[in-house]
């Protein structure tokens, strides 16, 4: 390696000074420094509980209520948010300021009638970030059908992330992306090393209106959803949505939230193994997903809930028919104790590039020319 001139690091090192960052002045090591992992955090962005919910007039509109029919041919009717307060659907218990969303259970419908219920979108849209959704309560019983998942526009081009999804009598959580580009998304294993403790159900994550089962992974934790995840206090589900790396899915019960999720100052590095996981390798992540809104609802029957797949879950009679027993959807109800996103955020002291780096190289040679 050629030596340089005395002059032209006498520059550099003032420029250095100049800038303020931390870069090293020697010759020989004249890269940044690497940044410090232990300074790596997440921070909130956007914070909902309680009363948040109901923000869902001018000029405030942080999730509305929508209204109608179920996209998925379910047997609800979605109540707008004053119809849902007044039949009891959509509340804040005061005690512990968490959000109850619940299923019709008090009214006569017929067999293959539809019930009221609630389903939520959040008005701000995302391209990435760790999504945390804390439930101490999800609906159960057959025909049920609960989810909560975030979605792009013009369904299925920008993507659907499924995070708590099932039916039935489903023991555990299925979770998947569906895709409608034409950018390959598989959930194959890119390596031998175990990703994800999850079962694969599905690989491709290219969905249509005729098929759109999506890429699936099975949780094989019974806490994960229905009963078992109630008669846990519930938990949290977590969404890290990194479009460097790809998704990934935890899964968290009552007594085993993390402390820094807890102290919200979460570090997902530290969570060990996810349960559900797709690699960018496989997945064009920033193609498929973008600018989604997160959802919370309820239907009843509809594609998954209904049909041959009611028949397999040992529930009785038909699901039509299961629609008319409003006893059945006593237990149909969300409590939300709060919804959160938080942002990448590198904490203060961490070393991080400095944007000025090609500025203060192209100074450094304009002072070593000037001193020539």
């Amino acid at each position: 390696m050629h030596s340089l001139p005395n002059s032209f690091l006498v520059a550099l090192s003032f420029t250095v000074l100049v800038d303020g960052s931390h870069y090293w002045s020697s010759p020989r090591h004249r890269t940044v420094a690497h940044r410090q992992l232990s300074g790596e955090t997440y921070m909130i962005q956007d914070f909902y509980q309680g009363e948040d919910f109901f923000k869902d007039v001018p000029p405030i509109h942080d999730w509305t209520f929508d209204v109608g029919s179920d996209p998925t041919d379910g047997n609800v009717i979605y109540q707008s948010q004053s119809d849902a307060q007044s039949k009891g659907l959509a509340y804040i218990n005061d005690s512990n300021n968490s959000l109850i969303l619940a299923v019709d259970s008090t009214s006569t419908v017929a067999p293959g009638g539809q019930r009221a219920s609630v389903r939520i979108t959040s008005q701000k849209s995302y391209n990435g970030g760790l999504f945390i959704f804390d439930a101490s309560y999800m609906p159960v019983g057959c025909s049920t059908w609960p989810s909560f998942w975030t979605v792009g526009p013009h369904w299925p081009m920008a993507g659907e992330i499924d995070i708590v999804e099932g039916v039935n009598n489903q023991d555990t959580n299925q979770m998947a992306l569906h895709t409608g580009t034409n950018q390959t998304c598989t959930n194959e294993m890119t390596n031998g090393t175990q990703q994800f403790t999850g079962q694969i159900k599905k690989t491709n994550c290219y969905s249509t209106g005729r098929a759109d089962s999506g890429c699936i992974i099975e949780d094989t934790d019974t806490s994960s959803f229905a009963y078992g995840f109630n008669n846990a206090e519930g938990g949290v589900f977590a969404l890290l949505w990194d479009n460097s790396t790809g998704m990934s899915i935890w899964h968290f019960a009552r007594a085993n939230i993390p402390a820094d999720l807890i102290a919200q100052t979460p570090r997902p590095s530290t969570w060990g193994i996810p349960a559900g996981f797709w690699s960018s390798q496989t997945c064009d992540i920033t193609a498929n997903f973008y600018d989604h809104q997160m959802v919370i609802d309820t239907t009843i029957c509809g594609h998954w809930a209904g049909g041959r797949i009611y028949a397999q879950s040992g529930c009785p009679g038909t699901c039509s028919d299961m629609v008319a027993n409003a006893t059945n959807y006593i237990n149909s109800k969300w409590v939300i104790n709060y919804v959160a996103v938080y942002q990448y955020h590198i904490a203060s002291g961490a070393y991080a590039p400095s944007p000025r780096l090609p500025l203060m190289i192209i100074l450094s040679l304009v002072i070593y020319l000037l001193l020539l």
